[in-house]
């Protein structure tokens, strides 16, 4: 089988990247990167050294080549990891989600339909679903809620989810989505909650929480994400959508907490900031139908999984040196 992974020198992508490539030793795999500012082809380093890994540099939106890459490697699976992902930025610039999210995705569909892949898998996020009220535990995100998005972001991620189900309504491809909660693990970029506070907690700086911290989020070792996928692209029912969640609901300031702890740094580094801009209250998944349907569940505790993700930084600050410093950007591609 060859799967086509866009963003696999991201966060999730690598790490998927590498989860298939360990399971299955005759799948081929082709990574398709556009190399932005939160793609690090160090991230792939391992997978450069097997023979059933390939990677080009190129953009999801670049229909000309996407149509060639599609016509060469005639893909059985898709996997569309492709993302503009970070809520400020888009807040920021919208645009440029709206061109990757929305537009990138159209043509890896488009592609998808004209060379006959066989599955094409859309990951999404739980922030289409919008926001849960805190005061409210009894209340999750299901597959039919509605969708009422919150960022330019959420937007254009559940816009991807629409054009992915209507490409499969209108044209029959077979199309699967799967909309997972907040991930954490190694190689996520220090942009996102976690790597930023590890990083700034080893450098004794403080540690800016917005709000009082309050917010709530549910937390997916991306292991175990790379699992579900893997359940998904194989045996999920075509045309669905699946929740992805790790039953592992938490404050941002305990998250905080809880790195600090597990360095044993003091929780005076912890700096409360000016809120963001229609910041989500709680994110919250259901994620009964693909336990009972493909019987996944979550593997990894949040205390076990933030002490791996921890010691994994630790274990690899060059990693996070060269990100600060920018010399991961200098890939030579």
């Amino acid at each position: 089988m060859k799967l086509l992974v866009t963003g696999g020198a991201g966060f999730i992508g690598c790490n998927f990247v590498y989860y298939m490539l360990d399971k299955y030793a005759d799948y081929e795999i082709v990574c398709l990167d556009a190399l932005t500012y939160a793609g690090n082809i160090k991230s792939l380093s391992k997978a450069f050294q097997n023979k059933n890994f390939k990677f080009v540099k190129g953009s999801i939106a670049d229909k000309e080549l996407v149509y060639s890459l599609f016509e060469n490697e005639k893909f059985d699976v898709v996997v569309n990891f492709a993302a503009e992902s970070h809520v400020d930025r888009s807040i920021e610039n919208p645009f440029v989600f709206l061109e990757t999210n929305v537009m990138g995705t159209a043509c890896l569909l488009d592609a998808s339909k004209k060379f006959g892949v066989k599955r094409y898998h859309q990951v999404s996020t739980d922030e289409v679903y919008g926001d849960l009220p805190l005061d409210r535990p009894d209340l999750f995100f299901t597959e039919t809620m509605n969708l009422i998005t919150s960022s330019p972001y959420s937007a254009s991620k559940a816009s991807a989810d629409l054009l992915t189900l209507a490409f499969h309504r209108t044209y029959g491809l077979p199309v699967t989505i799967s909309r997972c909660s907040n991930n954490y693990g190694p190689y996520q970029f220090p942009e996102k909650l976690i790597p930023v506070m590890i990083m700034k907690a080893l450098a004794d700086e403080n540690l800016p929480v917005y709000g009082q911290g309050l917010n709530v989020r549910d937390w997916l070792y991306v292991v175990d994400h790379c699992k579900a996928i893997d359940m998904i692209i194989h045996n999920g029912k075509i045309g669905e959508v699946y929740n992805v969640g790790g039953h592992n609901e938490k404050q941002n300031i305990e998250v905080v907490k809880t790195i600090l702890s597990h360095l044993s740094k003091p929780e005076s580094l912890i700096t409360y900031v000016k809120d963001r801009a229609g910041h989500d209250l709680r994110y919250a998944i259901d994620p009964t139908k693909i336990s009972t349907q493909l019987g996944w569940e979550p593997e990894t505790a949040f205390e076990e999984g933030m002490k791996k993700t921890i010691e994994w930084y630790l274990d690899n600050q060059s990693w996070m040196d060269d990100i600060k410093s920018g010399e991961y950007q200098n890939h030579g591609l």
